[in-house]
């Protein structure tokens, strides 16, 4: 009798399973892993990235370009999620991640190879992970969060690898000003919340025009020609509710026999908004910011009583402006009073560029500040955008945890030295994935000293012998002289935080990765206009 097969999975729905599977998502992940490693470190090559429309970016930061290619592999896919959850937890070391993990697959690889099941691979990774993290609590060194020497030793090691490190005195010292003025402590804890600093940018003039704003940036114009263009002492009335008559819930009809009705009417209208505007007046406000809309007739009233008046700002923008300016948002004009305003020194309409937008500054006690990036060309501007990203989030990483750890792949060299001597008193097969874990740490001063076209197998054979010694912490790759210098002297350091984060992320994905051993991909639809021509659809590269 012959057998009748038995249908599980759809029609058209791929499968790769085992050792394929496996070998399949690893090579994913070390594609992924190839492509930002020539980015990595100040002597790391940019990558210019060009997207479905024609748009160019250029740049070296990780986040970016992962974000910028469309990755499709599942595997991959993992790889992108990891450097995402580092970009939005400390804001640097995305290529780190990617590279390190794609290193850790790279080395689990050659474990599998010696038939070492993954589950052990994955304990081993993971208890290696465990260790790492708390020999990095015992060597990293706590440091004063009022020490600007060390914050701007910090956000200089962060920039240093971008396309604008040529300027980046002037990025430092607005970074840690910035950071400064947000940072609050919360009971024992100090928390500083970089998006609380609102970072505009716009082409035109030069890097020397950026400056930071002891308030914000409303990227918004004056609603009527008639209002102030210019108000000193400004008394800020910040409105959540519209300038405008509401109308009502249900479906109305206003039947008006003769014009006397109609009058009465737009009179009705007209005397309702001139009381909100005269409202607003009373408390002493001469600036009105409305979340909502004004209406013209109220905008003629605002305009006649000498009160500057912007509408539609978004809601990001009211919380940033309550924080600078000591204001409080309201939601209807009845109760709005004097307490209710924010102050200002002054408050300006201004033209950037092509663009007019309403400055205000000089608030005596900001809790929110913005940044004007201004630059020579639009590719010039984004890549000193993120370049102050990066440099605000490292300033408030070490806010937040004030502890740093020497950089130029120095850390991860001891740290790799730590864990072999770990390893031993592990033992058993996981004493292997242990040691993997181990050189695959040793790929960032690897990579620096690849990057920067010096032998990598000299650079780790002094890196390794200089960290057998007791005082051999700080010895990293000095990319500029072309050897092996002490990091810590060189002022070369990165925040705890950073690191710790990288580790726990690179292995976590890592992990993940290597538990699959199935994949089942269902079979893609095909797009409307491939079926209407009749035609397949064309696939991906």
């Amino acid at each position: 009798m012959s057998t009748v097969p038995v249908l599980v999975l759809k029609e058209g729905t791929g499968r790769t399973k085992g050792k394929a599977a496996q070998r399949n998502n690893i090579m994913a992940a070390k594609i992924i892993g190839e492509i930002l490693r020539s980015t990595l470190g100040p002597r790391g090559m940019d990558k210019m990235l060009v997207d479905s429309l024609g748009d160019v970016t250029v740049t070296n930061d990780g986040a970016t370009i992962l974000k910028e290619i469309d990755v499709q592999h599942p595997a991959a896919k993992m790889l992108v999620e990891a450097a995402k959850t580092q970009d939005n937890v400390v804001g640097d070391g995305t290529t780190t991640v990617v590279v390190l993990a794609s290193e850790l697959l790279r080395k689990a690889e050659e474990l599998l190879d010696q038939n070492i099941h993954p589950t052990l691979v994955v304990s081993g990774y993971r208890k290696a992970a465990l260790q790492a993290v708390k020999e990095l609590d015992e060597v990293a060194r706590e440091v004063d969060r009022n020490d600007s020497e060390t914050l701007r030793k910090v956000a200089s090691t962060a920039v240093r690898s971008k396309a604008i490190a040529a300027a980046r005195e002037k990025i430092l010292d607005m970074a840690i000003e910035a950071v400064r003025t947000i940072a609050e402590q919360r009971g024992e804890k100090w928390v500083a919340d970089v998006d609380l600093i609102q970072i505009t940018k716009k082409a035109g003039g030069s890097f020397a025009d950026t400056r930071l704003i002891k308030g914000l940036i409303i990227d918004k114009e004056v609603v009527h020609s008639g209002m102030p263009k210019r108000i000193e002492k400004a008394k800020i009335a910040l409105l959540e509710c519209p300038l405008e008559i509401e109308k009502t819930e249900i479906s109305a009809e206003i039947r008006i026999r003769d014009p006397s009705q109609m009058k009465a009417f737009l009179d009705e209208e007209a005397r309702m908004l001139k009381e909100m505007v005269d409202k607003i007046k009373g408390v002493g406000a001469n600036v009105v910011f409305c979340q909502k809309g004004i209406d013209d007739m109220a905008q003629h009233f605002l305009a006649k009583q000498g009160i500057l008046a912007a509408r539609r700002i978004k809601k990001s923008d009211m919380e940033k402006l309550a924080r600078a300016t000591g204001g409080r948002i309201v939601t209807s004009i009845d109760d709005l009073t004097e307490k209710d305003l924010g102050e200002a020194e002054l408050v300006e309409e201004r033209r950037v560029g092509d663009d007019k937008m309403i400055f205000i500054e000089c608030c005596k006690n900001p809790r929110s500040v913005g940044i004007l990036i201004r630059g020579g060309f639009e590719r010039f501007v984004d890549e000193a955008e993120r370049a102050m990203h990066d440099a605000l989030s490292v300033v408030a990483d070490v806010y937040e945890e004030p502890k740093i750890v020497p950089g130029g792949g120095a850390i991860e060299a001891e740290l790799a030295r730590r864990l072999r001597t770990y390893a031993a008193k592990v033992g058993g097969r996981e004493q292997l994935a242990i040691e993997a874990f181990a050189d695959a740490l040793e790929i960032v001063p690897k990579t620096l000293a690849e990057n920067a076209g010096l032998d990598p197998i000299d650079i780790m054979v002094d890196l390794r012998s200089k960290h057998e010694k007791e005082d051999g912490l700080g010895w990293g790759v000095d990319v500029f002289s072309g050897k092996t210098a002490d990091i810590w002297k060189l002022g070369v350091v990165e925040p705890k935080s950073v690191k710790e984060q990288a580790i726990k992320s690179a292995t976590e994905a890592a992990s993940m990765i290597l538990r699959i051993d199935d994949v089942i991909a269902a079979s893609k639809m095909k797009t409307e206009e491939s079926k209407s021509k009749g035609g397949e659809e064309t696939p991906p590269l």
